[in-house]
């Protein structure tokens, strides 16, 4: 076996806490290096006649990738603690790797092992419950719908008459979301995710000028308020966008700056560089790329942090809102991170943290900072073999495979799976106007581990290109409405909340990625169900072959709710171009 391929770490999403009572081991081997693992584990304290006393469990090959195997193993120490190793197999070797190495004999001291020393409470990553079972929708105010033109901008457009660009105004706001609240209750949404709302110059808010006030083209206080309270009403959750990481060019701290120099009582912040402090044609400061309109905020500065962490307690407390995105995440320091989620949880103890990061992020994950992520590796992926048709089936697998060994169960079942947002071009224009192939990246999607999120209008199959392209008018007018798309999502989404292993409570495993055909086959499954998921992603029809678990057993359809007849000899279904099954053993 080939050793310098075997990896643990007895931390991060190797050897972890998931639950108060409950240890998850990994390791990772090489791809078809290695036949069996065994966990070695015991408490280290129990001895008897001078040796450690250790039990064996046989290791579950969870998944491969392009490089490597992933073995799992779940342990409920009796005292919460353990020593831990790994016998490995192969056909013509045995070797036993602990903290020290790899042996050859079995070591009976546990003095050799990794340890866990000690199951706390205080440890266990613990996202809200809530989150495992939330569709959300993303919503962009001002693109979504103008529910009181009253209180338009100056120079604002008919809705819909151009197309968006950095600068146009169209009028969405607040009265527009509760006017349409009915679409996102009969699309079976249980969660919206609002771009920001704070007072800033853009259509977009991402240049807060006041993080205490709402941008006055969306509304009141009040009507922020009512707008909650409906939500709240209908099975909804809010989650609000703020950045953090930088404000903006109106922002009156930094006006200040730019007026008073090293004399403002504000230089310290930002990250000034030099004075006197300029934005063009290049920043001498810190900001978001070399924006000079957004100048990076020191999070460091106790006047900074102190004004910030009661921005995430003020809308908690005043507003009840559910959820805080945070822009830019991975630039603002940990330590900020930390006490911002302390500060907030005081607050309502069951508030979703989610960063904007679209790289591996570990170490934002450990319970002390945010729930989730933005899953753009999910995303990725997805749209690479489904939309762009730039990978096959079995790269596919490969790089979901790594996504889901990336971090800790516990993780995964909160992480935020999108497929597009106001950061990327619309999916069905990455299809390349393919509906076929949208409705695939949809079942993917919602019978995915963890929070799927769709983004406004692409139930109703709205295309875009990159921002501006994607930002634009939500389609109310129901002629132009994709009235097909928008039932299958909402079949989807009604599956979803139906049948437990569909959703976030079946773990899933993947049976077949085949490059020649391009078809995936996975399954999800939880104690009492399995579901089966075919999806043939090429242009020609396919006859495939099921598993054999299902030799013998009545299969019912859960798309057409009805039984599937199967030729027995063979175990064989046929599926259209870019058509699909779901399979559930009755």
């Amino acid at each position: 076996m080939l050793k310098e391929a075997i990896y643990h770490r007895p931390k991060n999403n190797y050897a972890y806490a998931y639950d108060e009572k409950t240890l998850h081991i990994r390791i990772r081997t090489k791809k078809n290096d290695v036949d069996t693992v065994t966990l070695i584990h015991g408490d280290p304290y129990i001895w008897e006649d001078g040796k450690w006393i250790y039990d064996e469990k046989e290791m579950v090959k969870t998944g491969s990738d392009t490089l490597f195997d992933y073995w799992f193993a779940d342990v409920a120490p009796t005292y919460k603690r353990l020593r831990y190793g790994f016998n490995l197999t192969s056909k013509d070797e045995q070797s036993t790797l602990t903290e020290r190495g790899f042996y050859e004999e079995t070591p009976q001291d546990c003095g050799y092992y990794f340890c866990f020393p000690f199951l706390n409470k205080a440890d266990v990553f613990h996202a809200p419950e809530w989150v495992k079972d939330t569709v959300w929708y993303q919503i962009f105010p001002e693109r979504f719908a103008n529910g009181n033109s009253a209180i338009d901008p100056e120079g604002t457009l008919p809705w819909g008459s151009v197309a968006p660009t950095p600068t146009n105004f169209f009028g969405g706001d607040f009265e527009g979301v509760i006017e349409y609240i009915d679409h996102l209750v009969d699309l079976g949404v249980s969660g919206i995710y609002l771009t920001p709302i704070f007072k800033a110059h853009s259509n977009h808010k991402y240049d807060t000028i006041d993080y205490m006030e709402i941008d006055p083209q969306f509304g009141d206080k009040e009507t922020f308020k009512r707008l909650v309270e409906v939500c709240h009403e209908n099975g909804i959750k809010v989650m609000l966008d703020a950045v953090f990481n930088h404000s903006g060019y109106y922002f009156p701290q930094f006006q200040d700056v730019l007026k008073n120099g090293e004399k403002s009582k504000y230089k310290d912040w930002f990250h000034l560089w030099e004075f006197p402090v300029v934005t063009e044609p290049k920043p001498n400061f810190d900001a978001f790329a070399f924006v000079g309109s957004m100048p990076k905020l020191n999070t460091e500065n106790k006047e900074v942090k102190d004004y910030l962490l009661e921005v995430g307690r003020y809308w908690v407390r005043e507003f009840n809102i559910d959820g805080w995105r945070l822009d830019v995440a991975n630039e603002v320091d940990h330590q900020f991170w930390r006490e911002f989620r302390q500060a907030v949880s005081e607050v309502k103890e069951d508030v979703y943290i989610l960063g904007e990061i679209w790289h591996d992020s570990m170490p934002w994950l450990q319970g002390d900072q945010f729930d989730a992520v933005m899953n753009y590796p999910f995303t990725n992926a997805t749209l690479d073999y489904i939309a762009k048709g730039v990978t096959k089936a079995e790269d596919f697998v490969n790089s979901i495979t790594n996504v889901l060994h990336s971090y800790p169960n516990n993780v995964n079942e909160v992480a935020f799976n999108l497929l597009g947002s106001h950061d990327t071009p619309r999916i069905l224009t990455i299809c390349e106007d393919d509906k076929n192939k949208l409705k695939l990246l949809f079942l993917f999607q919602l019978s995915f581990i963890g929070t799927p999120c769709i983004y406004y209008g692409d139930e109703f199959s709205m295309t875009g290109d990159q921002d501006p392209g994607c930002r634009k008018c939500m389609v109310w007018d129901e002629k132009d409405q994709d009235k097909d798309m928008f039932a299958f999502v909402k079949k989807l989404i009604h599956l979803r909340k139906t049948y437990k292993a569909f959703g976030n409570h079946g773990e899933i495993r993947f049976v077949e990625g085949n490059n020649e055909t391009n078809h995936v086959i996975y399954e999800k499954i939880s104690e009492h169900e399995k579901i089966t998921f075919l999806i043939n992603n090429s242009e020609k029809e396919l006859t495939i072959s099921l598993p054999e678990s299902y030799k013998g057993k009545v299969i019912h359809d859960l798309w057409e709710q009805k039984e599937m007849a199967l030729e027995a000899t063979k175990l064989q279904a046929t599926i259209p171009p870019y058509g699909f099954h779901i399979l559930k053993v009755k």
